[in-house]
């Protein structure tokens, strides 16, 4: 395809793209812990309410568990609030590590995450050390809307990676999950394709 000839940077999306994601097992774990309208706080694709303000980081771990024990009239730990959120994610399947340590030998290779400091601090970094290497050895640069303050797909995101990154959106190639996230890439120039949930991308790359 002409089109990976004028592709510089691929950048890619983290949940349901690189990770597998169980959104019923997240919820079953929070309704366990007594979080009965968990519902009304997580989506597949950006999060509400107490759940989006630690997405954009504007609450810490510690406000965030505190509020949701508040806020749902729970007692749970620290940590079974920590390994009910981390249920939604499954796995990174290791081909499509591979995939990436291959797609970088030719090109720049970012992510642009709505994630948030307790799926990505504990459990994604480790997950991405399952195949011997750690997260740098697979990504140029990661943008994550927790560090950011903000989150896809709201437009500043996508300017924000536009003034940080070297090469133009129509030379970057954006991989996204989530409809909205698309077609906000799209109106920014970017080159971006919507794959499904748990999706082999890989055809995308193929000559």
């Amino acid at each position: 395809k002409g089109m990976n000839d004028k592709i510089k940077t691929v950048m890619f999306d983290f949940g349901g793209v690189l990770v597998d994601l169980d959104q019923s097992k997240c919820v079953e774990a929070f309704v366990k812990l007594g979080v009965n309208n968990i519902m009304d706080y997580i989506s597949k694709y950006v999060q509400n309410g107490l759940f989006l303000d630690l997405e954009k980081g504007n609450v810490t771990n510690e406000e965030f568990h505190d509020r949701l024990r508040r806020e749902c009239g729970i007692d749970a730990t620290d940590e079974q609030i920590n390994a009910a959120w981390c249920d939604f994610l499954i796995e990174i399947p290791t081909y499509k590590l591979q995939f990436i340590r291959e797609l970088r030998k030719s090109k720049r290779v970012i992510m642009l995450s709505n994630t948030n400091a307790i799926h990505f601090d504990n459990w994604a970094l480790d997950e991405f050390k399952k195949d011997g290497h750690d997260i740098d050895y697979y990504f140029d640069h990661c943008y994550l809307s927790y560090k950011m303050h903000c989150a896809k797909p709201e437009e500043e995101i996508f300017d924000r990676v536009i003034e940080n990154e070297v090469d133009e959106p129509g030379e970057i190639l954006f991989i996204d999950d989530g409809e909205k996230n698309v077609e906000m890439a799209r109106r920014k120039g970017f080159n971006a394709i919507l794959v499904k949930k748990k999706e082999d991308w890989r055809y995308i790359f193929e000559e």
